[in-house]
């Protein structure tokens, strides 16, 4: 807590607290008693298999970028957990808000991994997914998507519609406007709107410690008047859990919530990024020791419900599934050059037309 020098006789008018979810420890093993759903072992095992994939898919991603089929690329890896456990615990008929860094909850939600290469190719016909078409696409600015969400859950709000707005965002944006005039809109108003923060400790090379001075992030709630709350962003079935709390109390009339994910961000930024410039290897080496794909196995593995067989098998699956993306991915055409004009206006300007006419013209020379 911060020191403070006020006078002791002034009258105390109010007190908050921020509470910590954590169920798995690292090695697996069962820290305190576990929500409902967790006593389905055929649950956690989708959970498993859905964090495997994406970290499969990531490494294939930067394959396709180091050999220039693909732009560049963000990975997940080590925080898998985030984007699975708070996608698993949606509606289909929720609006998804994601970061740029958030493939794991597109994946659990429909989204193909042809059209989420497209994206990262540069090709907009990957943002007209197989999901859920009401979702939004990934948003690459930091923090700009918080308005966004807070006026969809206004929306539904305003229709009387039971649905949920789930905005991921990264530490780095709990340090821009956006999200706090989000979050003061959605506070006044008591939106159906959930702000997830994945905290995986760096936005991009500044550290936490030099974007904030609170104790948590999940306290900057406080201030828009609603509550925060921390959770181990590597252990899934947390996530998960706060993720069920906090989205059906939004959608009964409770208003938003944050949930700040404790994790760590493993790989580098991006692959136009080298970590190694700013992070020592000894301290990432300390964080593999926590990541949530061995935490949730080993859990499984306790159940004798995962074993060496199941776990070859879904690597095997995993490489099949990706490479018969990729091979669909390589073989879907450019755009021509005057697509470029579309879906800008409800009717393309005079001057645009004349522009698009031209390019058109000298494309099909």
């Amino acid at each position: 807590m911060a020191e403070t020098t006020a006078d002791p006789e002034l009258p105390v008018i109010a007190r908050f607290e921020v509470r910590r979810r954590s169920y798995l420890a690292p090695d697996g093993s069962v820290r305190k008693s576990l929500p409902s759903f967790a006593s389905e072992t055929g649950l956690l095992v989708s959970l498993l298999r859905a964090m495997v994939l994406t970290r499969a898919f990531d490494v294939k991603a930067v394959a396709l970028q180091r050999t220039g089929r693909l732009g560049t690329y963000p990975v997940s890896l080590g925080q898998e957990a985030v984007s699975v456990g708070i996608a698993s615990a949606m509606r289909a008929e929720d609006l998804l808000v994601p970061s740029y860094r958030d493939t794991g909850a597109l994946l659990w939600r429909g989204v193909t991994m042809e059209e989420i290469l497209l994206y990262w190719g540069g090709d907009e016909r990957g943002s007209c997914f197989a999901g859920p078409t009401h979702d939004f696409p990934f948003c690459v600015p930091v923090g700009s998507q918080a308005p966004h969400a807070a006026g969809a859950a206004y929306a539904f709000r305003l229709r009387r519609e039971p649905r949920v707005v789930v905005c991921v965002l990264g530490d780095g944006a709990t340090s821009k406007g956006d999200l706090w005039e989000a979050m003061n809109f959605a506070g006044v108003w008591k939106l159906p709107v959930v702000f997830v923060v994945n905290n995986n400790q760096w936005a991009i090379s500044v550290p936490l410690k030099l974007q904030t001075a609170s104790q948590t992030l999940a306290q900057k709630a406080i201030a828009a008047g609603f509550l925060g709350e921390q959770v181990d962003g590597n252990d899934v079935i947390a996530v998960r859990a706060a993720a069920e709390e906090a989205i059906e109390t939004a959608r009964t009339g409770g208003g938003p919530r944050l949930i700040e994910a404790v994790t760590y961000r493993l790989g580098d930024h991006t692959t136009a990024d080298d970590a190694a410039r700013y992070r020592p290897p000894d301290e990432v080496q300390a964080r593999w020791k926590e990541e949530p794909i061995a935490r949730l196995r080993a859990c499984l593995v306790g159940r004798q419900a995962w074993d060496k067989a199941a776990e070859e098998q879904l690597s095997a699956e995993c490489q099949r599934r990706i490479e018969a993306a990729i091979e669909r991915y390589l073989a879907i055409g450019p755009r021509p050059p005057e697509t470029m004009f579309d879906h800008l206006y409800a009717e393309l300007p005079r001057s645009y037309v004349a522009q698009r006419d031209e390019l058109k013209g000298a494309s099909d020379v």
